[in-house]
């Protein structure tokens, strides 16, 4: 069977010290992932995580910079590569109706100062949104993370 490559805009929205992530759960655990999802044919990156944030959570963000990149190459039907924008949050929409996400159960807002040690995947992000929040030096291409990797928790 052949892969396809799958675009997923993702975002980084920070406020008050506090990154926003959506919260996923299945029977036996529950971990958070960065809002956002796939590029349609013909739509900006940029736009598609906008779009993304609006159907998942009812929040308007403005993309501001790409600042990461991850992909998994392994454990899913597609090769998915994540690019990972740093988002402005403007506010909720109004009356929106959401597209959630499999398994999705609501949201947090999750502390940058102790982010290497929650459950947010892909878990090479961790350390180096925390570098980027500190201004400290972060990597932008983190390379691939897939089922089975030694989790990053430094």
């Amino acid at each position: 069977m052949e892969r396809i490559i799958r675009n997923s805009a993702k975002a980084l929205i920070i406020k008050d010290g506090k990154m926003l992530a959506i919260k996923i759960k299945d029977e036996n655990e529950e971990w958070y992932i960065m809002p956002g999802g796939g590029q349609e044919t013909e739509e900006l990156l940029s736009k598609a995580v906008c779009r993304e944030v609006a159907e998942e959570l009812g929040i308007n963000v403005v993309a501001k910079e790409l600042v990461f990149v991850i992909e998994g190459v392994h454990g899913e039907k597609f090769h998915r590569v994540d690019l990972v924008f740093l988002c402005e949050y403007l506010g909720e929409i109004k009356n929106t109706v959401l597209h959630s996400d499999t398994n999705q159960v609501g949201y947090d807002w999750l502390e940058i100062e102790s982010l290497n040690q929650a459950p947010l995947y892909p878990s090479k992000l961790r350390r180096q949104i925390m570098n980027l929040y500190e201004g400290k030096e972060y990597k932008v291409y983190l390379g691939n993370e897939g089922n089975g990797d030694q989790e990053v928790t430094d």
